[in-house]
């Protein structure tokens, strides 16, 4: 089944280029079944291409989902037009009385600001226990993940002596678990962040699962069956160009960075990168919605009762 978006939102051309099934809204209106409701609060800069990636691994499902895109409110963005977020995103104020099947929190480019600094902290606090009444599963990505984390148990970040930069390999720590149905025993994810949390300072009461880590870079992904939270602290969800952009970036700003780690071929940055991430993305995103579908109520008003 597809997933129904806006019917002039940027990725539409991009998803049925990339063979993944979308429903325009005209469409959706004469059909009968409920489709999943699935929320994205989008903290990344680059508002399209984000959008656009979540909206790739949420449409290759096999169930019809409805996607609201969500933004902090009265924030404006300094890198997405106006007219974007005006045509496509809702603030929080006016979605906070829906209730939805599963919200997906994304990273965000302030990891060096502790957790209290950040000029929307209070608002995002306040959507963490939003969640908590409204939102079947969450799923945090990044700094979002480790807010989220924050926010419900006290875990701290720490800054890393430099920057943990591309693609390592991961443990499957659980195969039994729903999430990681089908996962290889390893694999390879993507990583871009300046910071970490540790499996140390996991309240050791509090049930949090460690589903995925790597030697090099830590825990990649916890489940937190108590708040219905799932903390993946790396981009799974990257495009195959993702790291290449931030590297010359970083390169053209003339800010110190490292080739990205098993990356480019022959760690080569002239060269085009390898994606070995990308049929685990959807296997990820393609075992939580089906984890979403198969507990979630069906009657949305009942999420959180």
């Amino acid at each position: 089944m597809p997933i129904k978006i806006p019917n002039n939102l940027p990725a539409h051309k991009t998803l049925v280029q990339e063979g993944v099934m979308v429903m325009t809204e005209d469409t959706a209106i004469h059909q009968d079944i409920r489709p999943l409701q699935i929320a994205l609060l989008n903290l990344m800069p680059n508002k399209v291409r984000t959008e656009t990636q979540f909206a790739r691994l949420v449409g290759a499902t096999p169930l019809q989902v409805e996607f609201t895109l969500v933004k902090i409110t009265g924030h404006t963005p300094k890198n997405t037009p106006a007219s974007h977020m005006l045509a496509f995103y809702q603030d929080w104020e006016e979605i906070k009385d829906r209730k939805f099947d599963g919200f997906i929190v994304t990273g965000a480019p302030i990891e060096l600001l502790d957790f209290e600094e950040v000029n929307y902290w209070e608002e995002l606090a306040a959507i963490f226990e939003w969640t908590q009444s409204h939102i079947h599963s969450s799923f945090g990505i990044c700094w979002g993940a480790q807010a989220a984390l924050h926010h419900f148990h006290g875990v701290p970040k720490y800054p890393l002596p430099k920057k943990a930069f591309g693609v390592y390999r991961h443990r499957n720590l659980n195969p039994s678990s729903p999430y990681l149905r089908g996962f290889s025993d390893d694999f390879s994810v993507p990583v871009s962040r300046w910071t970490e949390v540790r499996v140390a300072d996991m309240p050791e009461h509090a049930g949090l699962e460690l589903l995925m880590e790597a030697d090099e870079t830590g825990p990649c992904l916890i489940n937190d069956p108590a708040h219905n939270f799932l903390y993946m602290f790396n981009h799974i969800e990257y495009d195959s160009s993702s790291l290449a952009e931030e590297y010359w970036r970083d390169v053209e700003a003339e800010i110190e960075i490292d080739v990205p780690h098993h990356y480019f071929p022959q760690d080569n940055p002239h060269l085009t990168p390898e994606n070995r991430w990308r049929s685990h993305a959807h296997l990820l995103f393609g075992n939580w919605i089906n984890e979403v579908y198969q507990t979630t109520p069906y009657r949305l008003d009942e999420i959180g009762s």
